[in-house]
């Protein structure tokens, strides 16, 4: 592990990009490969990435986590038809886990969003949300699920009340 990205992860160890709870915990990442560009402000971490911090899971083939100067602001994460990538979070407002996987996730940890496309799946609690798009505001626990824009991956949902 080379010097500049111990350095990285240290400095990122300060800043969250899981919500309060996790922001305390350190960020764990692995990978097969590491592409910092300092100047971008964007790491990349490729072969079976995984993050973790606090109760913040987040699996896929590519990982990439765009900072500002302070904090992560941005992570994307790419999986694959065969492996989609993965996101599991604790919530505040819920007494579960939320787990949610698809070709895509975009977490913008301002935000408190999570968006999904391609083969798009959440789990929240005894509820299940898919579609070809998803997304999912945290902080106003709101979720909104599309088609796939060729109507193959049609909205389905099952509630448990």
């Amino acid at each position: 592990m080379s010097k500049v990205f111990l350095m990285y992860l240290l400095a990122l160890s300060g800043h969250a990009i899981a919500l309060v709870i996790d922001s305390s915990k350190p960020i764990k990442v692995s990978a097969s490969m590491v592409v910092i560009d300092e100047r971008e402000k964007i790491s990349t971490y490729v072969g079976k990435a995984s993050i973790t911090q606090g109760s913040l899971m987040l699996n896929a083939e590519t990982i990439q986590l765009f900072s500002n100067q302070q904090e992560v602001i941005k992570i994307i994460a790419r999986g694959t038809h065969k492996q989609p990538a993965h996101y599991q979070q604790n919530q505040p407002n819920q007494s579960s886990f939320i787990e949610a996987q698809a070709l895509n996730i975009t977490y913008l940890t301002k935000q408190e969003f999570v968006h999904l496309k391609g083969k798009a799946h959440l789990v929240q609690g005894f509820d299940s949300f898919s579609g070809g798009t998803l997304d999912y505001d945290i902080k106003n626990d709101k979720i909104i699920t599309s088609m796939s824009k060729d109507g193959t991956q049609r909205v389905r949902f099952k509630i448990k009340l």
